[in-house]
């Protein structure tokens, strides 16, 4: 039984890891359905569905934030508490577990109170054009009573991941995208709702996926016990949670700075044909990104847990194994894009001219997709070792100090405006991961030197 219970540190690490990445990769695929099928459906509603599709491209930031917000406290807690069960120290971990959901109930109330209050000037202000404000609106204003669903199901699921039992983490997100895919032409088109009713089958569907997720957390099958004592703001617990979840933070709240500052630049050279075809560019980077952050979370329980164990040798070995699956896949996906640009591009769009205008969006926007899986393996395994400091430094690089600069500096210099734009994402990707790279070496090889130090190492930051 003992065993069991220690076979984040015992069973073979290439089982183990493909054990718990298949199951998280099906569960960030299936997630991705949620988007995906909401915006197939409404890009096929007919005339409108273009500006349809547009529209609700438009709501992706305001998304992106609600989405982040869960990913400070699931990237910041759950590795916390997987390095806790790493040094023996149950009881710690199950209040990490209660700090966790009592800060996720705060940030949901926060969060649905600005969405219904500020929700209209935010989407104007992220690039929403008179013709589409109107669905974009209808889209948000359903989307934003089911914020506390969001939070957390993404949240908490995290708990369940981190105890190493991905095959239940990845049921909580097939069962919302399940039920989705049946309540979304229900919604849509029987009832004639439109956008509104995508909506409203995805919240519907978090609020299932919800109530899977508690019901596990407080049953006896987990081994982490969402106890009603441990429900409490705790700064002590909170605050290296919140340090460690800034990085996933600004890697996910940063997106929507990002498409504001992609949608209003498109929408001055471009146009609503323009913005309409970053929402599928995006989305596509989305699918990309899915599988790798999957592998990432099925690596995470084995690095933490035996950072904590200070067992250096399968912590490396699960890097290595993780840049490996990460690296592989980026490179077979990118080929496919590049090769097919108009298969992906065809699954959100009937319409010609934006399918055309996407195909050619694509290539370029995706154009140092491949290196992908070097960023994604570093900077996870920095998350997953409590290396709080460089996974922001990492993020905050990326995305503030290249890609946001390269949007407005681009078409300066390039007679292709629009396209100048696109551009900059693949430019970026390429600098930031000859950054990461360098700063990975060093920190990791620090790691690894303070794990075969006689002292019991502090977590990295």
């Amino acid at each position: 039984m003992a065993e069991n219970k220690d076979f984040l540190g015992t069973e073979p690490v290439g089982k183990l890891m493909l054990k718990l990445s298949v199951p998280a990769i099906a569960a960030q695929l299936i997630n991705m359905l949620y988007n995906i099928v909401d915006r197939i459906y409404i890009g096929h509603m007919g005339a409108d569905g273009a500006l349809a599709l547009t529209g609700v491209g438009v709501t992706t930031p305001i998304i992106i934030v609600v989405s982040a917000f869960a990913a400070l406290v699931a990237s910041g807690a759950s590795p916390r508490a997987s390095i806790e069960m790493g040094r023996g120290d149950h009881k710690a971990a199950e209040r990490i577990l209660g700090a966790g959901f009592a800060l996720l109930l705060v940030i949901s109330a926060v969060l649905t109170a600005m969405l219904l209050v500020f929700g209209r000037p935010l989407l104007l202000l992220f690039g929403a054009s008179e013709n589409t404000i109107v669905y974009a609106y209808d889209y948000l204003g359903i989307y934003a009573l089911g914020t506390v669903f969001v939070q957390l199901t993404l949240g908490m699921n995290a708990f369940i991941t981190a105890q190493g039992d991905s095959k239940t983490s990845m049921l909580t997100v097939l069962i919302g995208a399940v039920c989705n895919i049946l309540l979304d032409p229900v919604f849509i088109f029987v009832l004639g709702m439109g956008v509104k009713g995508a909506a409203l089958a995805t919240i519907l569907s978090q609020g299932i996926s919800c109530v899977w997720v508690l019901k596990y957390l407080t049953g006896k099958k987990s081994r982490l016990q969402l106890h009603r004592e441990n429900i409490k703001l705790d700064k002590k617990i909170l605050g290296p949670v919140i340090a460690l979840g800034v990085s996933p933070f600004i890697m996910q709240a940063s997106e929507s700075i990002i498409s504001v500052c992609f949608n209003s630049s498109l929408l001055k050279y471009g146009g609503d044909l323009a913005v309409g075809a970053m929402t599928i560019c995006t989305t596509v980077m989305q699918f990309a990104m899915m599988p790798m952050q999957g592998f990432a979370q099925g690596a995470q329980p084995i690095s933490s847990y035996n950072f904590g164990a200070r067992n250096a040798a399968r912590v490396s070995k699960t890097f290595r194994l993780l840049l490996t699956c990460c690296l592989s896949y980026s490179v077979l996906l990118w080929g496919c894009v590049q090769l097919f640009p108009q298969v992906f591009a065809g699954l959100f769009a009937t319409d010609a001219a934006l399918l055309e205008f996407a195909s050619a969006a694509l290539r370029v926007y995706t154009g140092a997709m491949f290196i992908m899986g070097i960023q994604i393996s570093c900077q996870m395994t920095f998350i997953s070792l409590g290396n709080a400091v460089s996974s922001v430094i990492v993020a905050v690089f990326r995305k503030f100090v290249i890609l946001i600069p390269l949007i407005y500096l681009l078409p300066v210099f390039l007679a292709d405006k629009t396209f100048a734009v696109y551009l900059a994402e693949p430019v970026a990707d390429a600098c930031a991961c000859m950054f990461t790279v360098f700063l990975f070496s060093r920190e990791f090889k620090k790691a690894m030197k303070r794990l075969g130090e006689p002292a019991a190492p502090a977590m990295i930051d």
